[in-house]
């Protein structure tokens, strides 16, 4: 029996699903913080939640070390794991999936591959992600829409696995951290930079704007377990349909928000 103090705690692990089991667990442990503890609490220890899930004490570890580096909790040595305090001063930005996000808002979301194909990593892709020059990897692009408005316009690199093809479908509908997950290792952290830009002819077009016009830009770069680079992307937001806002500390179980979609012209 996990010591939570949410007592209607009744989570399970999909070990069936596409998302690997040490995230879904990454998730279980975070909605449990943000829904009744507080800082100082202590965490299940290691042994209680493997046993309760049915996983290793492994993916237990990774799950945790996830939590600790993103801030919510901290590990004492001898003594466990503990919920730290929110930190108010800091902006964090959480994207959430086009998805989820657009069928919240009872929007149509659809999406529109313009291309797919292998490439080798040249110099740019590895000042960009550090992925070795000469790495195969799979290209794609993408448009999301919602109706027939295109808003994001996606270019992204993986590195390759023939173990694990990915089909068409999972490039238009899975979200970017299970794409990296499928094809090979599974992430256990990434690195985002959010900038303003204004698109150049061949991103203009995509989206069907003029050119210049202001984007969002977000460059993601995701790693494995022991830092290697698996794969890395930039998603462009149209700055007039999109806005950023941040919410800082644990208000709830969508403490942080990033890009958020403004439906109203």
């Amino acid at each position: 029996m996990l010591k939570f103090k949410n007592k209607n705690h009744n989570k399970i692990i999909d070990k069936t699903s596409f998302t690997p089991v040490y995230y879904q667990l990454v998730k279980i442990l975070e909605k449990e913080i943000l829904n009744g503890m507080m800082p100082g609490d202590a965490l299940p220890t290691e042994h209680e939640i493997s046993v309760h899930f049915g996983i290793s004490r492994m993916t237990v570890r990774r799950a945790i070390a996830q939590l600790v580096q993103a801030g919510m909790v901290y590990a004492e040595k001898g003594r466990g794991t503990f919920v730290a305090k929110p930190q108010l001063d800091n902006l964090i930005f959480e994207l959430d999936g086009f998805y989820a996000e657009t069928q919240q808002k009872d929007m149509n979301p659809n999406s529109k591959l313009l291309e797919v194909r292998i490439v080798k990593a040249d110099e740019n892709i590895f000042k960009k992600s550090s992925i070795p020059i000469g790495t195969r990897c799979l290209y794609f692009r993408v448009v999301r829409k919602v109706g027939s408005e295109p808003l994001i316009y996606e270019t992204k690199h993986i590195v390759y696995s023939k173990k694990k093809p990915l089909l068409e479908a999972e490039l238009l509908n899975s979200t970017w951290s299970n794409l990296v997950a499928n094809n090979g290792n599974p992430p256990v952290r990434s690195q985002k930079t959010l900038q303003v830009k204004l698109l150049n002819d061949h991103e203009a077009k995509a989206l069907q704007v003029s050119p210049i016009t202001p984007a969002f830009s977000v460059e993601q770069v995701f790693y494995d377990i022991d830092n290697n680079p698996l794969g890395w992307g930039i998603s462009l937001y149209r700055g007039d349909r999109y806005k950023i806002t941040s919410h800082a500390g644990w208000a709830g179980e969508n403490y942080s928000k990033g890009v958020d979609f403004e439906n109203e012209q």
